[in-house]
């Protein structure tokens, strides 16, 4: 079964303001689109247990544990949420999805080839946006009580794997250091020549 919808994905380091941009672009596209927010780790429960018990632990879980359960909750989330919604017609807008697996467990040390292969079966975007920010400033942007994933070597060295995912042209660089209103625009933008090409 083909899908109707649209797949729309937005990935960066933590602190990067990518929520607040995911939601503000929802917001906006609603106005010409029937557009829907969604997350991940997802509402569901993997990705409920992934938020509350492990996130936020003393000590990492080992690598390929973290990658395991983060593909879990991703083939969860599509089959129960996002191609449902995207099956009804709709623009469906993930706040984070595989590339985020690939850079933070990837700068862990994981084999990127290997975590592809475990998420092979998830839906691959029409559309994926990177909103960079430069590592030293989301630390400073951070809450005192940071995730385990939250540390300056860790987000350098994930926004490494995300600019050669840019460099090969799997995801789309947004220049996330300019104002709030400036990536916003910017972001809007970019979905909307997207979409206006591929239809």
């Amino acid at each position: 079964m083909k899908k109707k919808g649209t797949f729309i994905v937005i990935e960066g380091l933590d602190g990067c303001g990518k929520t607040t941009q995911t939601k503000l672009l929802v917001k906006k596209l609603r106005q010409s689109h029937d557009a829907f927010y969604t997350t991940e780790p997802s509402q569901g429960s993997i990705g409920s247990f992934i938020r509350t018990s492990i996130l936020y632990r003393e000590k990492r879980l080992p690598s390929a544990v973290e990658a395991l359960l983060f593909a879990a909750d991703r083939l969860d989330h599509m089959q129960n949420e996002v191609l449902p919604t995207l099956h009804q017609g709709k623009l469906v807008v993930s706040d984070r999805y595989l590339y985020s697996s690939l850079a933070y467990q990837g700068a862990a040390g994981l084999s990127v080839e290997w975590i592809q292969q475990i998420n092979e079966h998830a839906l691959r975007p029409d559309l994926a946006i990177f909103i960079d920010v430069d590592p030293e400033t989301v630390m400073r942007r951070l809450k005192p009580e940071k995730s385990v994933m939250e540390k300056l070597e860790t987000q350098r060295k994930v926004r490494e794997i995300y600019l050669q995912f840019v460099e090969e042209g799997t995801l789309v660089r947004i220049d996330g250091n300019k104002p709030k209103n400036a990536v916003a625009q910017e972001l809007h933008a970019t979905v909307l020549r997207f979409l206006g090409g591929s239809h």
